[in-house]
């Protein structure tokens, strides 16, 4: 589910077709009738949804429309590729456990929509990426997986490389959501052990990963 672009979205596409993610894609949802998305997953072959966020009398009546749209899919699983909505219960419930989002900075510092211009204007030195579980709470569902990025440049500069780690760790964390390997003690993310080589990456384009990017050797 995406509300723009959609580079996370085509990022998840071409991990599928790389063999790097071990899923299915069988749609993409937008809320935006003009948004990039829309394109990109065409370009790809895969079926694009568009449901319009205006008009609708709340935001539990829009989710439900959205869980009816995904169910003629038989969706098990909801990728978060920048959809730029509240998610009301209604959604939450429908698929619970079931939802990884991701977040441009590093929670739970920075929630919200402007979560880049934010930590550049705080004058941190240190933001970031997160992908996290869904829970009814606004970004504050347990962390999966992580990217520490240096703030350097413009916010330009600052949100570019914020995406390009974007592009690494969601696809990451959804491989790992597909193998059964985590599980969550309390507000804990435990990932478990890999089960065959893999090659751990923790530092990457000048930014610390963790828990380290794997790729299977």
């Amino acid at each position: 589910m995406a509300s723009a672009n959609g580079t996370n979205a085509q990022a998840i596409i071409e991990a599928v077709r790389e063999g790097r993610l071990d899923a299915r894609i069988e749609v993409v949802l937008t809320n935006k009738e003009d948004a990039g998305v829309i394109e990109r997953a065409r370009r790809f072959g895969v079926p694009v949804e568009i449901i319009p966020s205006k008009g609708h009398r709340n935001r539990a009546e829009y989710d439900g429309l959205v869980v009816e749209a995904l169910r003629k899919y038989d969706v098990d699983t909801i990728a978060l590729a920048g959809w730029m909505r509240i998610l009301s219960e209604v959604f939450v419930n429908a698929y619970q456990g079931r939802i990884l989002n991701l977040h441009p900075a590093l929670l739970p510092s920075f929630k919200g929509a402007t979560a880049i211009a934010d930590a550049y204007e705080h004058g941190v030195r240190v933001t970031g990426c997160s992908v996290h579980l869904v829970t009814p709470e606004l970004d504050a569902g347990p962390v999966i997986i992580q990217a520490a990025v240096p703030v350097n440049g413009t916010v330009d500069e600052l949100e570019a490389q914020i995406h390009r780690m974007e592009h690494l760790i969601f696809p990451q964390a959804l491989q790992w959501y597909a193998e059964g390997r985590i599980s969550v003690d309390g507000h804990k993310v435990i990932l478990a052990p890999a089960k065959g080589e893999v090659k751990k990456i923790d530092y990457t384009q000048g930014c610390l990963v963790s828990p380290a990017l794997e790729e299977k050797i």
